[in-house]
């Protein structure tokens, strides 16, 4: 029971953290006038991108601290800040898009869409802390599954794209994204919270 608590934990956190409906809108904005092929071939691009991406940040975030001498309770701070100010550029319908030049749609899979659209600086941080929060291997191995499994449920919606956009349609996907902006500015106060009571020594 308490692996799949821990488990369902973490896959939602991840979820949310990498806005998926503002990922979703984004993608279907850049394949506007592709086709489903070639929708399809760049979802699984990009999904693999940042699972490859995210697992790197995960396994080797401690390491990064220790060779630049970064605190686990600063790098907390820092990172629910920058992720509090995706969750305001969402919900305030700001959040930036990247410009797409005469590019091929499967050369947008890692910029701009993995990084910094699925991935931005927020993201990237939560990765470094939980990575160098996971003091045991089995925290580790739970954590990296749900994180995979996260992206590749996002993989899946970008995946049906084409039929997600038929359902929800546009704005439905913009009431989402806000209503995730909602989600993500609790979630970077919990990790600033934490990091201060850490700093302070208060818990």
């Amino acid at each position: 029971m308490e692996f799949s608590s821990y488990f369902i934990s973490i896959y939602l956190k991840m979820f949310f953290i990498m806005t998926p409906f503002f990922v979703l809108s984004v993608f279907l904005t850049v394949t506007n006038e592709s086709t489903i092929k070639q929708r399809h071939a760049l979802a699984i691009k990009i999904t693999i991108s940042v699972i490859i991406m995210s697992l790197v940040l995960l396994f080797f975030g401690q390491h990064i601290f220790a060779v630049f001498g970064i605190t686990l309770d600063a790098f907390k701070i820092g990172a629910g800040a920058l992720l509090f100010l995706t969750a305001v550029e969402l919900i305030n319908g700001n959040k930036d898009r990247q410009e797409i030049n005469n590019k091929s749609v499967l050369d947008l899979a890692v910029v701009p869409l993995a990084i910094p659209v699925t991935m931005g600086p927020g993201t990237i941080g939560v990765l470094l802390v939980m990575g160098a929060e996971f003091n045991t291997f089995a925290k580790l191995m739970i954590g990296s599954l749900a994180l995979v499994m996260a992206i590749f449920t996002i993989g899946v919606m970008l995946y049906l794209s084409s039929h997600i956009e038929k359902i929800v349609g546009k704005q439905g996907l913009m009431v989402i994204s806000k209503i995730t902006g909602l989600f993500l500015a609790a979630l970077s106060a919990q990790i600033i919270f934490s990091g201060i009571k850490s700093f302070l020594n208060l818990g």
